[in-house]
């Protein structure tokens, strides 16, 4: 392990439960995360009393609580049935502390489009759960295209009534792009290319990283180089715009998480999956146990998974300890130079990803003890993950795990389970893809997603 100071979420948690459990100091406190379509959240816990002497870890303990709720399941209003203390100390972290700012914006002003607030109430004030589910994709009749758009290559695939007849992988680096044009044409590029390999595109289907509604673009990695009132102006409507110029064709692009779920519950004929991609960032998604996808977020890139106060930062939000810098080529870049690994700090993280994994081809223990760690990171993650999810079946897939390191990945996270979370290493099973399906599998999956007109 090359993080000796790594402080699993899981084990941190359950430590602070059975603190309050012993110290018979209980009080019972209740979150409620409402969404703009009228879902709710809710999550109870129990924190110790105030006047207890270990009062003073009830904050972090909720904070870092209440960030994995919203990431994972999102929402613009959220609703505190505890100390009324408690939920001062909140409200001042979102609208005065950065990491705070940084969530309570994305959350309020973009993906919902409203004012973000904490709400002091008590638990009977709380507005009753309620998960909005629908259906995901598996439409396989007809001539359609599928796109993946990632942080360092997009890919296609045409496919006739479920049966890939091309696939490609391009290259690109979409994030500094200031201009939406430079993306809209890219986009484009893929998909033409596409076409000529079809007699004609009967619906697309895309994934890519980011929230979107309704094909409208809330918030995502691939355009934050575009000024925000360049963004507000053209960005957000991209993909409409993309389908009025393939001719208004069925047309749907949704989170790059959801499709990975939705690829591997397709692969599995099995629901209760929860897909984890590890590439230029990190992409989560999930399929309900019946089969279907909610309204949640599933953006587990953001989601504290390390609570180490000086864990490693997420170049966007600022804060510490999430998803991305654990389960994606950061975190191989990252890890390189503990490992005794040393290549040119300018090299990008593709290509230094490429250099581990040639690396790893010749068995080499530096390379082995980056995975290695991974690995341990990933273990303690699915258990943290299962406090949330309930999930039977685990898909990993992206470009860390392609070649022996990602078999040693899942080797590691299953010792982690079984010594420290016998409970959920016996129901949960561990899926990765062949090497076609983990590069190509979900711009396959993408193109199942639009139902044919009738």
């Amino acid at each position: 392990m090359l993080d000796p100071f790594f402080r699993p979420a899981a084990l941190a948690n359950r430590h602070y439960r059975q603190q309050v459990q012993a110290a018979n100091a209980a009080i019972a406190v209740e979150l409620g995360l409402e969404q703009s379509d009228g879902s709710v959240s809710r999550f109870a816990t129990h924190l110790f009393r105030e006047d207890h002497p270990l009062a003073e870890g009830n904050f972090v303990y909720v904070e870092r609580l209440l960030k994995f709720l919203l990431w994972s399941r999102g929402g613009f209003r959220v609703y505190l049935a505890g100390p009324k203390p408690l939920a001062e100390q909140l409200q001042h972290h979102y609208q005065h502390i950065s990491t705070g700012l940084f969530d309570a914006r994305l959350m309020g002003e973009r993906i919902h489009e409203r004012p973000f607030e904490v709400v002091h109430c008590a638990a009977g004030d709380i507005p009753p759960a309620r998960v909005s589910s629908a259906p995901l994709g598996r439409h396989l009749e007809g001539c359609r295209i599928g796109f993946d758009l990632g942080g360092s290559d997009r890919k296609v695939a045409a496919v006739i009534d479920g049966k890939p007849v091309f696939s490609e992988e391009v290259a690109w680096d979409p994030t500094p792009q200031s201009d939406p044009q430079w993306h809209f044409d890219q986009i484009m590029d893929s998909i033409q290319r596409a076409a000529g390999h079809l007699p004609r595109v009967d619906a697309v289907g895309g994934s890519a990283a980011g929230v979107y509604v309704n094909n409208r673009v809330k918030v995502a990695s691939l355009f934050r180089g575009v000024p925000p009132e360049v963004f507000n102006r053209r960005v957000k409507d991209l993909f409409l715009e993309l389908k009025v110029a393939l001719g208004n064709v069925p047309f749907e692009v949704v989170n790059d998480g959801e499709v990975t779920a939705l690829a591997g519950s397709m692969a599995l004929g099995a629901n209760a999956v929860l897909g984890i991609a590890l590439g230029t960032s990190m992409a989560g998604g999930y399929v309900t146990p019946d089969g279907k996808i909610t309204s949640w977020l599933n953006e587990l890139a953001f989601a504290p998974v390390d609570y180490q106060p000086r864990a490693p930062v997420d170049e966007w939000s600022g804060d510490y300890g999430c998803g991305v810098q654990y389960f994606s080529q950061q975190a191989v870049g990252r890890l390189l130079a503990v490992a005794g690994i040393e290549l040119d700090p300018a090299l990008p993280l593709p290509e230094k990803l490429k250099h581990v994994q040639g690396l790893m081809l010749e068995e080499d223990y530096r390379a082995q003890k980056i995975y290695h760690t991974i690995g341990t990171y990933l273990g303690y993650a699915l258990a943290h993950y299962a406090d949330f999810y309930e999930f039977r079946h685990v898909l990993i897939l992206g470009r860390v795990t392609s070649g022996p390191g990602g078999n040693l990945i899942i080797d590691v996270a299953r010792e982690v389970l079984a010594v420290d979370f016998p409970e959920v290493s016996t129901r949960i099973t561990f899926h990765v893809p062949d090497e076609k399906d983990k590069r190509h599998g979900q711009a396959i999956a993408a193109a199942s997603l639009p139902a044919l007109q009738r």
